[in-house]
């Protein structure tokens, strides 16, 4: 109850900021919109010029770049650590952090949440839904709840992935560190894997496991059978790395000295 109600204290001053300028609020929808309409038109592009990229379609890669913007929605709201080293560790937040009884990690959640970001997940699942009316695709009753649950287990695979290159930040006075260099692997994500090469696709399964937010957890609704194991794959994943950026995480805190003089 009392992660909770902290949770819901941090959502009301959040909202109370934005919409104090909600020109602004409605500027940072729009240019999200914007950014991945153009994403998608690149796709479109594409697919002028082949009927079939690997053997998938048009509207079946159109359906996996849709769920994939579902779990970074989700990710992007609650694991907004972009910006962590230059807040937290350089002008020396993380001290103030560290004085509070609550976790660190929750805090640094709550103080840099961004639930504008969900705007993408309802985006995501509008080009979902356009995709599966053409190639159509059978809903089970379930498969709701399928969604959800792969969802969340995406959203824990990027989560734990940037905790932990967050947490790199209690051993650098970097600005950025290597999340940008990150964030344009993880977009990789957004295609089938098997349009890459070997190293690529070991790269985005058991290394930097971003395949299991986009065509492995997608490919159980495409009815891909070839791709269930991984399917089934997602939350074992999702759980594995996210316990992994929670050690990494307390290891740099535990090594934390300060932000000094």
């Amino acid at each position: 109850m009392f992660y909770l109600s902290l949770f819901w204290d941090y959502l009301k001053q959040y909202f109370k900021m934005r919409l104090a300028y909600r020109m602004d609020f409605i500027n940072g929808l729009f240019s999200d919109l914007v950014a991945q309409a153009t994403n998608l038109v690149f796709i479109l592009v594409v697919f002028q010029h082949t009927s079939l990229l690997q053997g998938w379609s048009r509207d079946e890669i159109i359906f996996i770049y849709g769920f994939f913007f579902v779990p970074y929605a989700v990710f992007s709201t609650f694991f907004n650590l972009w910006q962590f080293q230059e807040k937290y560790i350089i002008r020396g937040e993380m001290d103030r952090v560290l004085t509070r009884p609550a976790h660190n990690l929750f805090q640094v959640m709550l103080e840099t949440m961004d639930p504008q970001s969900l705007v993408g997940a309802v985006t995501g699942i509008l080009i979902m839904l356009y995709a599966g009316l053409h190639l159509h695709l059978s809903i089970a009753w379930y498969d709701p709840f399928v969604f959800i649950f792969l969802v969340l287990s995406a959203a824990l695979v990027y989560g734990g992935v940037y905790v932990a290159i967050a947490a790199l930040g209690f051993f650098s006075d970097s600005k950025t560190g290597i999340s940008p260099m990150i964030w344009n692997i993880q977009n990789y994500g957004r295609y089938p894997v098997n349009i890459y090469n070997k190293a690529i696709r070991i790269l985005l399964t058991w290394i930097l496991p971003f395949a299991f937010v986009g065509i492995y957890p997608a490919a159980y609704f495409l009815h891909r059978q070839d791709y269930y194991m991984y399917t089934m794959l997602t939350p074992v994943v999702g759980i594995v790395f996210f316990a992994i950026g929670i050690v990494v995480w307390n290891f740099g805190v535990r090594n934390y000295r300060g932000a000094g003089s």
